[in-house]
Order: structure tokens, then sequence, then C-alpha cells
């Protein structure tokens, strides 16, 4: 063992029960049909030797079992790891994992390290020639010393993706090339399925997140969809009905809309409808909800009695806009309130419908609420 061996592991004088005690307990209890849960093994001591050590195979099917039930990527690989360190009597293991946003693998977790020898390892693979950085690198197994490095590779319709790479130390040259290579390789291969399978999930989960806001979301101004204002209205409804409190309805009406489309086509106006949209999420409280009601219509939802007074900041923010294709933008709005003007979502809608009517009737460009046309 050189010194870079001695400077990553310490002393074996003082280790404690590491997480690879786990493995062994678990691969013994595999054997009397009742395994054990296995815990990782991150950040923990050398292997004790005095331990009798799992066949390889049982120790590799506890590894499997606990990266499959981990909780999360850390405790699968590290369950993984421990279970490659107790059969091979290796000393410790670590793993570099690559970002698809950033050019090359980082050190994500080590197994059978102290506190002190982690700093060490940190250190050590910056070295463009430490056997896990190699093999992440250069995507094949690098050897140097007691440490042997394997990449971690997934592979799609015969594409192969780089996803980082495993490096086990042992406790001298010779052991490390006695290890057995397929063992290696199984183990290699289980920790590139483990973070092939988090990622998918991942990628399933923003996926899935994409597709709500998709189905909450106006595609054209990014405000909410009338879907998602009506609950959003509901809700509020209850609450304030529960509460005793108010809620103003705002409807918004942009004016001559269908002019702008038929003179200017109907790139103009998703312009002019983008530019209202950005007013209107600018002008309103944190408290607030805003959305695209129709094709030239947007609906707000303000709880308390501001609504009026958040609808006049909208128009005045409107006025300071530029005129789009030669022609001036200019919304006209109708207020109502809960439970004045209604205790429905239907009815309170209705009524701030009444006051725009009115509103466009008398003089556009300006707010009425249900209190003026009553």
């Amino acid at each position: 063992m050189d010194d870079r061996d001695e400077e990553l592991h310490g002393s074996e004088d003082s280790a404690p029960r590491s997480g690879c005690d786990a493995v062994y307990d678990a691969a013994a209890g595999a054997r009397a049909r009742n395994p054990a849960p296995l815990r990782p093994a991150r950040l923990e001591n050398a292997v004790p030797a005095s331990v009798d050590r799992p066949a390889p195979l049982e120790a590799l099917a506890a590894g499997v079992a606990a990266t499959l039930r981990g909780a999360d990527l850390d405790e699968g690989l590290g369950s993984l790891l421990a279970a490659g360190i107790a059969a091979l009597d290796a000393r410790s293991a670590m793993v570099s994992l690559q970002d698809p946003d950033r050019p090359a693998p980082e050190l994500a977790l080590t197994v059978g390290l102290d506190e002190a020898a982690q700093a060490a390892a940190v250190a050590a693979v910056a070295d463009p020639s430490h056997p896990l950085t190699a093999a992440g690198r250069d995507r094949a197994e690098s050897r140097a010393g007691a440490t042997v490095g394997l990449p971690l590779i997934a592979s799609r319709a015969g594409i192969e993706e780089p996803l980082g790479a495993i490096a086990l130390t042992f406790a001298s040259e010779a052991d490390a090339t006695a290890a057995d290579p397929t063992f290696l390789q199984l183990v290699a291969d289980v920790a590139a399925l483990a973070v092939d399978r988090s990622r998918l999930a991942a990628t399933a989960a923003e996926r899935s997140e994409w597709f709500e806001r998709l189905a909450n979301t106006d595609p054209l101004t990014g405000l909410a969809n009338q879907r998602t204002i009506l609950r959003v209205l509901e809700l509020e409804l209850t609450r304030a009905g529960r509460q005793g409190g108010e809620v103003s309805v705002a409807v918004f009406d942009v004016d001559d809309f269908a002019a702008t489309n038929e003179a200017s086509g109907r790139d103009a106006g998703d312009d002019v409808l983008r530019s209202v949209a950005a007013v209107l999420a600018g002008s309103v409280r944190l408290v607030d909800t805003v959305a695209r009601f129709g094709g030239d219509e947007f609906l707000l939802v303000a709880p308390g009695s501001a609504g009026a007074t958040v609808t006049r900041r909208v128009l005045d923010g409107i006025a300071d806009l530029p005129p789009i294709a030669g022609r001036t933008i200019t919304i006209t709005a109708g207020v109502a309130r809960f439970p004045d003007d209604g205790t429905g979502v239907e009815s309170l809608i209705a009524a701030a419908q009444a006051a725009l009517d009115r509103a466009r009737d008398e003089r556009r460009g300006t707010v009425e609420t249900t209190e003026a046309g009553s």
C-alpha cells in the first residue's frame, strides 16, 4: 500500500463498525431466508478485517436489493458499494457522477472513508490520472496502485451515455489485481442501472410537472387558464364565506381587438395579448390570481375588497404601453364583489361581466363597478 492509500484510509486499529457490516448481516440473513435491511455505508471507516466475509453472489444480491429499495440514489449506491467492498475485501469505494450540464464528472459519494480521508479523496480525484477520474473521462477501466476505476455507462438504442464512474481501493496492488473482474463489472453495471433509474424518475417527475403546468396555463400569455382561475375563484369564495371576508372579481376586455387582428394580422393580435398579460401579471398583488379567460378577455380574482383599486392600477399600466402595429392599446374592465354582487362562481362572474358591458357602452378604457350600475 503506497502513502496515498494510507492517507486516504488512516489506521484500521480504531475503526468502528461501518455500514459495510450491514452487508455482512444482510448476506448472512439471506442464507437464513430472513434478510436484514441495509443501511447506507456513506462516510464510514474502513471494513474491519475480523468479520467473516459473505460470498460474492450473496453480497451482490444484498446490495442490489438495497439499491432497489433505497429511499434515494445516495442510499442505494452506498449499500451497493458496501456490498462490493464486503465481497471483494476492498477498503473503500468512491462514485463520481456526470451532470449533463457540466463538462466532467464530480465526486458524489464515498464509502469506507472518514472525514479526513474524504478531504484527501477530493484532492486526489482532481488528478486527471486518478482511476476514478480517468475511468469517467475515457469510459474505460483504469488502474493505479491499489485502486481500480470503472466507468458507469447506460446504453439506449446503441448509443452510450456516460453517467460517471466508480473506484474501489484495496489494501495492496496485489489485492486489486486479484479482484474478480467479472464481479467488479457487475457492481459497476448495477451502479449504472441505479443512476440511470434515478435520472429517469427525475425526468418523469419533471415531465409530469411540465404537463401539469401546461394543463393550468395559457400557452400564449403564460397566465393561468380558464380552468385554473375558476378553481381558484371557487376556493377563494369558500374561504371568504367561512371567514366572513370579501372577494373581488374583475373582467378585462381588450378594446377593438378584432379590428387589430383584421387590420394587422394575428401576430399583432398575439403581441397585444402578451403585452396586456405582462401588465396584468406585474400589477396584481401576490395574493391575487389573473388568467386569460377567453379570446381577448382576462379575469382577476382578488381576495378582499381592493379589486377596484388593483383594476385601476392595471389600466394605468396599460396606458403606458407603446402602440402595436400603429394602434394604441386600451382595455375596459368590470368589477364585482362577493358577497354583495353574487355568492357563487357563475353569479359573481356574471355581475362583473354586466359591469364590463356597461363600461363598454358608456366609455371604453375605464373601470365600472357594480355599485355604479346599481
